[in-house]
């Protein structure tokens, strides 16, 4: 690749978002705004190798993609009513192409790309299509680095986004910042899409690798974004402050060949003592909106305790068993019950927290499919020294998971297992 097919590139990451979301305030349509984006890039490659990088390579892709929608509109391609008066304010915008856009630009952005977050997580799409468009218009990311990520075939993936464009464009989505209730409502949407993405890069579902980096960087991003653009929103700060905390491990949980290391084997010289201040003032300021009790919050209150002990020893158990407490109550899930009886055995013992995980599967059924649920379950056994059922629960997650890193780190605790019941035998 050429520099400058890969100068190209690089600004196609930082300007896409933003070219998307101007282009989505005229036209009212996401899909026909990426693709008038696209245009635009197109048009870069064919002109910028040979006349050079534009001074301001954004302002440049802008007048591309509003003179390629002018062009459309007048061609009736674009199928919108009152195309007359839509295309009168593309050339309105045209005209303010110039010295001054990059201000005019700026002086929209922030509303512009807040519009397009909402619309690309709207509630109207199934969870997967507020993931992939998001990573798709949003991320910068291309149909096949989605689809890599998350193990899913191409021409699946682009379905998956082609679909969530046509269902935005049929139910008439406003492209538009909610209001009032409807703001809180709509940013619980945007932030289970951000941390769903999260998850699946800190901890891969399936696949070969331990964790997709790209995912959990981007998700991240996307976080640090909406906490400029929403710096009220106390959970919007909290969740902010739970992935900053979360990735400074990042190092860490990988060995040299990729294998995972879990929390108490970690090199906790590895952590990233810059993004861990960064998440514990995310966290304060979490706390300063009143946001102390929310859920997000409280799973970044759990990660602050464990980031604060210098050893795994030294962690306040006691502390995280309530914030626990705290947090069940107000988002009672299956996952957070068995992270409640993780807490609960090592601040208790494990006969007590074989006791929580087995109360867990009794009021979440859904745990039984879950393959942490035996490998919790195991490592408690062990730990009481009752090796053969402990074998019999990690021999269940082995088979239960589908990720292989996860796989390796599972059977080497079922070959110890295995030695020291021999051993005892």
């Amino acid at each position: 690749m050429s520099e400058v097919h890969k100068t190209i590139e690089a600004v196609w990451r930082i300007e896409s978002t933003r070219l998307i979301a101007a282009i989505a305030r005229v036209t009212h349509d996401v899909g026909i705004a990426e693709e008038l984006a696209q245009d635009a890039l197109v048009k870069a490659l064919e002109v910028w190798p040979e006349e050079g990088i534009p001074e301001k390579p954004g302002a440049w892709l802008m007048k591309a993609a509003t003179r390629r929608a002018i062009d459309s509109l007048r061609r009736g391609r674009m199928l919108v009513k009152k195309h007359e008066e839509l295309a009168r304010e593309l050339e309105v915008e045209q005209e303010r192409l110039g010295e001054a856009l990059q201000l005019s630009l700026e002086q929209v952005i922030d509303d512009d790309v807040l519009r397009l977050i909402f619309t690309a997580c709207h509630p109207v799409l199934a969870v997967e299509g507020r993931i992939a468009l998001t990573l798709r218009l949003i991320g910068g990311l291309t149909t096949t680095e989605i689809a890599r990520a998350f193990l899913v075939p191409e021409k699946t993936l682009g379905q998956r986004i082609s679909r969530a464009k046509k269902t935005l464009s049929e139910a008439h989505v406003p492209f538009e910042t909610p209001a009032g209730d409807e703001l809180r409502q709509r940013v619980e949407s945007v932030l289970l899409v951000v941390y769903l993405i999260f998850n699946e890069g800190y901890t891969a579902t399936s696949g070969e690798e331990w964790m997709r980096a790209a995912l959990s960087d981007e998700a991240l991003r996307l976080g640090r974004m909406l906490a400029q653009l929403l710096p009220g929103e106390s959970e919007v700060q909290a969740l902010v402050s739970l992935m900053e905390l979360q990735s400074s491990r990042s190092a860490a949980r990988r060995g040299k060949d990729g294998e995972a290391v879990l929390f108490p084997d970690q090199d906790r010289s590895l952590w990233d003592a810059a993004q861990i201040q960064r998440g514990m003032v995310a966290l304060e300021r979490a706390q300063r909106l009143g946001g102390g009790a929310k859920p997000y919050a409280l799973q970044a209150a759990i990660a602050a305790c464990h980031m604060r002990a210098r050893t795994a020893e030294e962690t306040d158990w006691d502390r995280i068993v309530l914030l626990y407490d705290a947090l069940l109550q107000i988002n009672p899930s299956p996952i957070v019950a068995l992270n409640r009886a993780v807490a609960v055995g090592m601040a208790q013992g494990p006969a007590a927290g074989l006791d929580a995980v087995d109360a867990a599967a009794a009021g979440f059924t859904a745990l039984a499919g879950y393959h942490l649920f035996p490998s919790v379950r195991g490592d408690l056994l062990m730990k009481l020294g009752r090796l053969s059922e402990a074998r019999e629960e990690v021999q269940r997650a082995i088979a239960m998971t589908k990720n292989l890193r996860e796989q390796e780190l599972l059977a080497s605790r079922l070959k110890q297992l295995e030695q020291r019941d021999n051993g005892g035998a």
